[in-house]
């Protein structure tokens, strides 16, 4: 969805929308990142901080609520503050009747330009955590995160047969020659995951220009769902769309059973993995 300047606008346009997703038969909903505000780490401005909210908190307190009464599971996206001076870029995860499951913290965090989250977020600090909800065992990722192999792997090895992405990517208007071919490996990198490890992947971005004209970013939508072998599934427009996708969890057994690459991983060998660089 596009997002505007109101905090509470955004926060009732969300909850319009997964009203609208549970009534065309949705069991697990996800929102993009960060979605009740703009992108605000475009700039770096300390006043910023005042979007943040705890846990439990407005947001969470909404999405149980609606998780309660439409009977779905809720990934939620919020800019948490978990104390002065420590805030983290989270998912929270709404189990069908309204229990809040738990929250992964963003772990990879960008520094870019116009992608300034270094200023704003803390690394995460729980790991690649899977959830047990009433439909599916899921993993809910954040953005930065959906470029890096071993979250991926780590999500799966857990056990999550659906692996979320809430994301905002985009590209600056400056950058517009390079768009196709940035938002074909954002596409790549995540279809690779999915066959990889023999899981769904679920991407929600958002949409519509933020920032000043000539001087903004352009976010470019592309919402999609691939399937454990790559297969994409659904795929949204540049417009605020809302996807609805049947995820068959034997699919994931006989993919598996067919490219058992988690069979046949070299868990003797992958020590180096952990080092930064290996001399």
């Amino acid at each position: 969805m596009a997002c505007s300047l109101d905090p509470n606008e955004n926060l009732a346009k969300a909850e319009y929308r997964i009203r609208e997703a549970a009534g065309k038969g949705a069991q697990i909903i996800c929102v993009q990142e960060l979605f009740r505000s703009q992108y605000f780490c475009q700039t770096e401005d300390i006043g910023t901080f005042d979007l943040a909210e705890t846990i439990p908190g407005p947001t969470t307190e909404s999405f149980t609520r609606l998780a309660a009464e439409l009977d779905v599971v809720i990934v939620g996206s919020i800019f948490e503050r978990r104390m002065a001076g420590v805030f983290h870029n989270t998912a929270t995860i709404i189990d069908a009747g309204g229990e809040l499951l738990g929250i992964y913290r963003k772990m990879h965090i960008p520094d870019d330009p116009r992608f300034y989250e270094k200023y704003y977020f803390t690394p995460g600090d729980l790991g690649f955590r899977c959830f047990d909800t009433k439909y599916a065992r899921i993993a809910a990722l954040i953005c930065w995160d959906q470029w890096y192999p071993e979250g991926a792997r780590l999500a799966a090895l857990g056990g999550a047969q659906i692996l979320f992405y809430p994301t905002a990517i985009g590209f600056h208007e400056s950058d517009a020659a390079e768009a196709a071919t940035q938002h074909n490996a954002w596409e790549t990198i995540q279809r690779s995951h999915a066959i990889a490890n023999g899981v769904y992947v679920a991407a929600v971005n958002r949409v519509g220009h933020e920032g000043p004209t000539g001087d903004g970013l352009q976010f470019w939508g592309g919402s999609f769902v691939s399937d454990p072998q790559g297969r994409m599934l659904a795929k949204a427009g540049d417009g605020e769309e809302t996807l609805v996708v049947e995820c068959d969890p034997r699919v994931i057994e006989s993919v598996r059973r067919n490219w058992p690459f988690l069979r046949d991983r070299r868990i003797d060998a992958y020590a180096p993995i952990v080092s930064r660089v290996i001399d």
